[in-house]
């Protein structure tokens, strides 16, 4: 391979990439979503300077099926979201994500940060129940329940395409070939191109088991506040960087010095 071939890869390994390139497009895209009040000092441990926890103390518990996603497959995911403002701005921040897919996994740590891990979630609907689990290491450590499309509840399309358009961010950490950092960054992104199919609030539960490896129990319940469950078509684009901490740090040095 000559360097213009390499350069063309999308991923490693080379023989085989393990995704292609994006921007990566996802069809019938379905989230259980289970807001809740939690602990103001465990969500302040759990969210990156220069990030601020929202004052309302709350997190999103998410569960994710995607059954049509270009380049990754079939899978679902699960993890921890934080409303956060940066700068003022509002966002989220992903803390914890656990899915049952390599290409995504690699993906989703490589590009943009995505803090995922290998699990065993499940989302779907039993009975009259909408129905989310997380397994990890053959140990459950998470479900959440919730009526099935309360149609009395049923939520504003307009309201979803806005919550799916929220500035999101990660943290992104690569290590270079000594282990020190190579790369340490906040992610951003915004979902694009987002059709929303159906959309609906209603009553849910959740249960958090604590884990060593699924850490999820960390941010404890401590009031659900409510729950959606919508299913969306969407883009998601290549992100950009929000925050250096490597450049900041050499930024300080330079300061010192002087």
């Amino acid at each position: 391979m000559n360097r213009d071939t390499i350069l063309r890869l999308p991923s490693m390994p080379a023989a085989s990439p393990s995704y292609p390139l994006g921007p990566y497009r996802f069809v019938d895209r379905q989230y259980f979503i289970v807001i809740y009040e939690s602990d103001p000092d465990a969500i302040r441990a759990a969210v990156p300077e220069p990030l601020e926890p929202a004052k309302e103390n709350l997190v999103y518990y998410e569960w994710i099926r995607m059954p049509d996603s270009s380049g990754f497959g079939d899978y679902t995911e699960t993890g921890l979201v934080i409303p956060c403002t940066y700068k003022g701005a509002a966002c989220n921040f992903t803390a914890q994500m656990y899915l049952d897919d390599d290409p995504p996994i690699a993906a989703g740590r490589e590009i943009w940060g995505f803090p995922k891990k290998y699990a065993h979630p499940k989302l779907a609907v039993v009975s009259d129940t909408l129905t989310g689990t997380l397994e990890y290491a053959g140990e459950r450590v998470a479900m959440g329940t919730m009526g099935y499309k309360h149609e009395i509840f049923a939520r504003d399309p307009n309201k979803t395409v806005a919550a799916l358009s929220k500035l999101q961010v990660n943290l992104k950490l690569i290590p270079d070939v000594d282990g020190k950092p190579a790369i340490a960054q906040l992610v951003a992104y915004n979902m694009t191109d987002i059709s929303v199919k159906g959309s609906w609030s209603g009553p849910a539960r959740l249960h958090l088991i604590p884990h060593v490896n699924a850490p999820v129990a960390d941010l404890p319940v401590r009031r659900i506040v409510g729950a959606r469950h919508f299913v969306a078509d969407l883009t998601l684009p290549y992100g950009r960087v929000l925050h250096d901490y490597l450049a900041e740090g050499a930024a300080a040095g330079r300061r010192a010095a002087e």
